[in-house]
């Protein structure tokens, strides 16, 4: 077993309202103007939250103007647009591709370059800029880890830029934010977290540190994402949909994603599929092909699905990859890759493209090669 490190956001506040203590805790950190990045459709949140944090004596400055799976050059122009606020902390709401970017501007605010020079792992020098995130989505987890992802329009590829001081100093997650969101995009956050928690337990470089966290995560989403598509005002759903998001999120420093992560990234970086979606339509599959490698994990994820049939591990495992399919299909998510607009002759360039991200195949219970790649897509085809 290797050993595992954890870096873990220093304050982590969790409850229904706890979005309200945001101005509270930069006042104390004698922040006077911090920036708020989001997107337009939390325009309204924002608004009310913002009004709430001014109380404090704050200015904000307001970045509402983060794209859906954001590129490099929107980015840039994002990062050219906040150094005109010359703000004294960054403040991120929404899914993930909003906290990937108040993540990075809070890191490349006040250096010279671009992004994609820091590409890869431990490339950043620094961060100078207090960072608070808020998910509006149960999700990606960006609220508490190392990650932060963009669109290459270049390669084709969303590229990761992972790095300790990506990691805030604060994150508060507020279920409360997560009830607005429409059922198909707590299907596809939900079955992201989904992931994160499978992959990080099913994993070459899994440890007992991490796997408990996992599970509990895998237990939580298994047990309430269905209900929380089905019926967004389901708080109590909604709430536990949150925490199991949190738990993929707390899985991704020091662990990571494996190659279902790997296979969505062409699909995000090509067609423009969310990045829920992609793995949705690709997780059973991957796992399918991984299952010979680790029977066992594999088991006790579908325990934690709530499959309660005895029987040996593989077969329990295989009951488990049911489930995880027939929640998808509950939660009305495309069912192949033919349904996302893939046609069979792309197959050959997306998995070339996949085996490139060597930084998440090598967490892989089994070795993924190019050949493998294509015959996971032609099975999700």
């Amino acid at each position: 077993m290797s050993g595992v490190t954890l870096q873990q956001v220093p304050t982590l506040a969790v409850g229904e309202g706890c979005a309200a203590g945001v101005g509270r805790w930069l006042k104390q950190r004698g922040c006077r103007r911090p920036l708020l990045v989001s997107c337009a459709v939390l325009d309204e949140t924002c608004r009310r939250l913002m009004r709430v944090w001014e109380g404090e004596g704050l200015e904000f400055a307001y970045l509402p103007e983060v794209p859906a799976e954001p590129t490099v050059v929107q980015f840039e122009a994002l990062r050219a647009s906040a150094r005109e606020r010359a703000p004294d902390a960054v403040v991120g709401l929404g899914g993930g591709s909003v906290l990937d970017v108040a993540k990075l501007l809070a890191a490349l605010l006040d250096r010279p370059g671009p992004v994609t020079a820091a590409w890869g792992i431990d490339r950043l020098e620094g961060r100078s800029l207090p960072l608070v995130c808020l998910p509006s989505t149960a999700g990606t987890g960006s609220e508490v880890s190392p990650n932060a992802i963009l669109l290459d329009e270049s390669a084709g590829l969303k590229q990761g830029v992972i790095s300790r001081f990506l990691v805030p100093d604060a994150a508060f997650v507020d279920p409360e934010l997560t009830y607005s969101l429409p059922p198909g995009v707590t299907a596809a956050t939900g079955f992201d977290a989904l992931t994160h928690c499978i992959e990080a337990y099913a994993n070459r470089h899994a440890h007992p540190w991490v796997d408990a966290v996992a599970l509990q995560g895998i237990r939580w989403i298994g047990a309430h994402l269905v209900r929380a598509v089905r019926d967004g005002g389901d708080r109590e759903a909604r709430r536990y949909l949150a925490y199991g998001s949190l738990c993929g999120g707390l899985c991704l420093g020091p662990v990571n994603t494996a190659a279902v992560h790997a296979l969505a990234y062409p699909l995000g970086g090509r067609f423009r599929v969310p990045h829920g979606v992609a793995n949705a339509v690709l997780l059973a599959h991957v796992l399918r092909f991984n299952l010979g490698s680790a029977p066992e994990r594999y088991a006790e994820v579908a325990r934690a699905l709530g499959v309660a049939e005895p029987g040996p591990a593989e077969e329990v495992a295989r009951r488990g990859l049911e489930r995880i399919e027939e929640m998808a299909r509950a939660c009305g998510l495309p069912r192949g890759l033919s349904e996302l607009g893939v046609r069979r002759e792309d197959l050959p360039a997306m998995a070339q493209a996949a085996v490139q991200v060597q930084r998440l195949l090598r967490n892989n219970p089994r070795p993924v090669s190019e050949a493998d790649a294509r015959a996971i897509y032609e099975a999700a085809f």
